[in-house]
């Protein structure tokens, strides 16, 4: 598994997004980038988390941050997930696992002792010269997306 530190430079991402967008890491150069992991969309961790995430937009904005939360759902399926959730982040969609593989997110789970693999809950905040700035694993979605304003804020 890739071990993302804090104080290395941030693995480039390049991906589809919700809208039929495309989002890179380079063309997001000079903003604060929160960039959130999340294993499905439409489950109720991940719809608190992204609802979560959108009752602070504006604050992300005021403090030149980006929020995008990515999981291996397809585009069609993040459109629907934004919509009906009037989601206010952008959703990156990772049907290959390029993304997810390179964070090092893409990892052994278990579930009543069903070992599988899959996507892990984890945030990680990225200044504007591409450096990671924080890295929290195995998050936990009450009280996160406040966490990530208050350290983006910081920066």
């Amino acid at each position: 598994m890739t071990d993302i530190a804090e104080g290395a430079q941030a693995p480039a991402f390049d991906m589809p997004t919700d809208g039929g967008g495309r989002i890179t890491l380079d063309g997001l150069k000079g903003k604060t980038v929160v960039l959130y992991f999340y294993p499905k969309a439409d489950t109720p961790g991940c719809t608190t988390e992204g609802q979560d995430f959108s009752a602070l937009a504006d604050r992300f904005t005021a403090a030149n941050a980006v929020v995008i939360g990515v999981s291996r759902d397809g585009v069609k399926k993040l459109d629907r997930f934004k919509a009906k959730y009037d989601l206010k982040v952008i959703l990156g969609s990772d049907e290959e696992g390029a993304v997810t593989e390179a964070w090092g997110v893409w990892v052994l789970k278990k579930l009543y002792g069903r070992e599988y693999m899959g996507v892990e809950r984890a945030t990680f905040l990225i200044d504007g010269t591409g450096v990671v700035r924080r890295a929290w694993r195995s998050v936990k979605v009450k009280g996160h997306a406040e966490e990530a304003l208050q350290a983006a804020e910081s920066l």
